[in-house]
């Protein structure tokens, strides 16, 4: 099942969980300048991970900020938090007050180009809030995004253009996986933020 729409959409998973996709939030002039401010001002690094015992480091480069040193553990590497920057604090006000939603930290991805993608997972850790809202924003190049449940393996596919936001809630996160697929029909950058609530004691 493909979506490809600009529209608002209200839940575009058939069952087993909630995301909405609001299409653009922020216009062409305002994606220009918040891609530009993150690509220049954050503190970026190549991710790593840990698989079958191995650590790996990938080219996509990942950054975590939140409203304080939050340690936040996935693909068994954990990180601390970098404290807000103001245009991320710009743009989280955005994100909840769009979504209804509030949040107190951000997971930051760059992808180069469209080689660069993420393999099907969840977002389940522990220390995430249990069926809190996870809002996506994306800034520079448009990407597909894929949506795969556990059981019945039904896909949904979204193009995530510019400036838009997706927010996923509910039970989505136990019931389906996402990706963000790799493609050679992309050279542009994209910038992707993940606003999501993490639990002080877990």
């Amino acid at each position: 099942m493909d979506l490809f729409s600009s529209d608002k959409i209200t839940n575009i998973l058939p069952y087993d969980g909630v995301t909405n996709y609001y299409g653009a939030v922020l216009d062409a002039a305002q994606s220009d300048f918040y891609y530009q401010q993150l690509l220049d001002h954050i503190n970026w690094k190549n991710d790593e991970a840990i698989i079958f015992g191995k650590k790996i480091i990938t080219k996509r480069k990942v950054a975590w900020y939140g409203d304080s040193e939050y340690s936040y553990t996935y693909s068994k590497v954990t990180k601390t938090a970098n404290i807000w920057i103001k245009e991320l604090l710009e743009l989280k006000a955005i994100v909840e007050k769009e979504s209804g939603e509030t949040y107190n930290s951000c997971l930051l991805n760059l992808y180069h180009s469209g080689d660069e993608g993420m393999g099907y997972h969840s977002d389940g850790e522990k220390m995430l809030k249990k069926n809190g809202a996870i809002a996506s924003l994306s800034l520079g190049a448009e990407r597909k995004f894929s949506f795969k449940h556990r059981e019945s393996k039904q896909r949904i596919d979204v193009l995530l253009e510019r400036g838009s936001l997706l927010v996923m809630k509910t039970t989505t996160q136990t019931h389906w996986l996402h990706r963000l697929p790799p493609t050679k029909k992309v050279n542009a950058p994209r910038i992707n933020l993940t606003f999501r609530t993490i639990q002080k004691e877990y």
